[in-house]
């Protein structure tokens, strides 16, 4: 998981990332799959991308619906 420290910028961590992640879920709930393409170009793998929703999960910034099996923000 890459956070901000002295060997990695704001820009370079996770952290910069959420915002993104956020303002698609804000749009409108998505499959972790479906979000994962619609990130493919902004996260470096699978694992930065499970790190975002891990933290924004931990966060209360989203949640899983599992009878939709979504992704959904929480205001």
């Amino acid at each position: 998981m890459l956070l901000p420290n002295k060997l990695y910028s704001y820009n370079e961590s996770i952290i910069s990332r959420f915002p993104i992640v956020l303002q698609i879920l804000r749009t409108s709930p998505c499959g972790v799959s479906e979000l994962y393409i619609k990130l493919q170009r902004e996260v470096t793998g699978t694992t930065e991308f499970m790190d975002i929703l891990d933290c924004l999960y931990a966060l209360g910034k989203v949640k899983y619906d599992e009878e939709a099996e979504v992704l959904k923000y929480v205001a």
